[in-house]
């Protein structure tokens, strides 16, 4: 079904055929919630927008026993949302099923991999007609699907990048880009800032630098930290430096074309230059936006200079699509577009598959040369026929439907909203983002900028998820709500969406005064 059949459809109100029962959650049984003492009265629930699709019956496992399976045979690693986690049965777009069949728009997409939404119907038939030719062959022999693939791809990348090579995920991505890097360059240094997020990999885990994924054993060698220029919660900042229709509520007396927060921490980034790695360096990864850290975004210019410098230093840059790529910031089709830089590598993942394990990174001819000389890099699951049938199909979606655009439209529309509840509630301290990749980062209050304490957090959270809602969670402390649907999303559900975070944080400020 087309985008502008779905709209259609919308736009008569359709009555929706699935149902949604959703369980009592305990911040929601005082009928006291539903009447705010803010600006407007809320007297009844966020209404859902319409939905089109109805669910199979579940009748796999248990609840109780998926999760004594789960305890026992699976990872002991606590990554689940919620005290009671959702178990998902059925995806269809931007609404997900449950398994008593409550219904959910889902706003965080899979960790920001379902791009084109779930199940969609023609990245499912491109799936369903390579099931039945042809799985897997290997790198060893050709078929034709990974030739029309890399042609489609290098397509939407400028020139030079125009070499191609398919893994699986993006910490496989990101671990040979550091191979490419070191091969290039002849050199080990490679810098990424704070707050960086590029895998979990033993590899990849050097690159990263969020807390909970470093060990107090060696691992990923090699790798530099430098500040992270946040101009939100980093020492500069000020009312003009990012690329969004949001800027922060920091002031400063930077002309437009001039930001002094931009240069502070440049100069931070010739003090790692200048201290922490050698005279030659490998590389510089970079996200055009940081993922796992919020959505955070550095100062406009900051990118161009700092790609400058390490060039200097013989080093090769970096740029981490894995989230950002594919049309979702609206405005381009690649991150690394947005801040006019043209890196040598460019590492993708998440939603260049739309949820099927599927990654590239794409360089110059001549560092893929350096790598040949060094390394006869192979990859048995990379550029298989079912990715690269399905990555074609996205790609062809993403054009059609004109996901880009609708990222840019809606996007704004939604930032433009969620910005005016920053101005209404004290918790909120910021709003960002581009597209549709938005961070909400919550405070104590708008003066000391400390994070907002996990279990409130959680509350808010856990209410969102009660009225159909399921958004993200990220930064250092969790304190950041990430919103990335897929690219499908309409204006209705955009409003439906600030509707029940807007009702969860009147909930929220209710229990503090109590």
């Amino acid at each position: 079904m087309t985008r502008a059949w779905r709209h259609l459809l919308k736009a008569l109100h359709l009555k929706t055929l699935s149902r949604w029962t959703p369980k009592t959650c305990s911040s929601l049984s005082s009928g006291a919630f539903w009447t705010s003492v803010t600006r407007r009265s809320l007297h009844t629930k966020p209404s859902m927008p319409p939905c089109d699709f109805t669910p199979e019956r579940y009748q796999s496992l248990a609840y109780s026993r998926v999760l004594e399976i789960h305890k026992q045979h699976l990872s002991p690693m606590l990554t689940a949302y919620f005290p009671e986690p959702l178990l998902l049965h059925q995806g269809h777009m931007e609404w997900l099923f449950d398994h008593e069949g409550n219904r959910y728009l889902d706003f965080f997409s899979g960790i920001v991999t379902v791009s084109v939404g779930h199940c969609h119907p023609k990245v499912n038939a491109a799936a369903q007609r390579q099931l039945g030719r042809l799985w897997h062959t290997s790198s060893v022999f050709f078929h034709p699907l990974i030739h029309e693939y890399a042609e489609k791809l290098s397509a939407l990348l400028p020139e030079p990048l125009k070499v191609i090579f398919l893994v699986n995920s993006g910490s496989e991505a990101n671990d040979l880009a550091m191979l490419m890097a070191r091969a290039h360059s002849n050199s080990t240094d490679i810098i990424s800032f704070r707050g960086a997020y590029h895998g979990c990999s033993p590899y990849a885990l050097g690159l990263t630098n969020v807390g909970i994924y470093k060990m107090d054993l060696p691992h990923g060698m090699g790798c530099q930290p430098t500040m992270c220029p946040d101009i939100f919660r980093g020492p500069w900042g000020g009312s003009h430096c990012r690329d969004s229709p949001v800027q922060t509520i920091r002031k400063c007396s930077c002309a437009p074309d001039c930001c002094q927060a931009k240069d502070q921490y440049i100069e931070q980034f010739k003090d790692t230059l200048s201290t922490s790695v050698a005279k030659s360096i490998a590389g510089f990864f970079a996200e055009p936006i940081q993922g796992v850290n919020g959505f955070v975004q550095y100062p406009k210019g900051f990118l161009k200079e700092a790609f400058e410098l390490v060039r200097e230093r013989g080093g090769v840059c970096i740029a981490d699509e894995v989230q950002t790529g594919f049309g979702r910031l609206g405005s381009h089709f690649w991150g690394f577009q947005t801040h006019d830089v043209l890196p040598d590598i460019v590492t993708m993942a998440k939603g260049i598959g739309n949820g099927f394990p599927m990654a590239a990174v794409v360089t110059t001819p001549e560092i893929a040369k350096s790598l040949a000389k060094r390394l006869l890099h192979f990859n048995t699951f990379g550029g298989n026929p079912m990715a690269c049938a399905i990555g074609s199909a996205v790609l062809e979606v993403i054009k059609e439907e004109n996901l880009q655009e609708n990222s840019q439209e809606v996007g704004t529309y939604m930032l433009l909203k969620l910005a005016k509840l920053r101005d209404e509630f004290e918790i909120v301290g910021d709003v960002r983002g581009k597209g549709l990749m938005i961070g909400i980062e919550m405070v104590k209050d708008k003066v000391s900028h400390q994070p907002l304490p996990r279990e409130e957090v959680n509350q808010i959270h856990h209410d969102c998820k009660c009225m159909g809602l399921l958004i993200g969670r990220g930064g250092l402390f969790s304190q950041t709500f990430r919103i990335a649907p897929s690219m499908c999303i309409t204006k209705p559900e955009a409003d439906f969406a600030v509707e029940v975070f807007r009702s969860a944080l009147i909930q929220h400020m209710k229990r503090r005064a109590k």
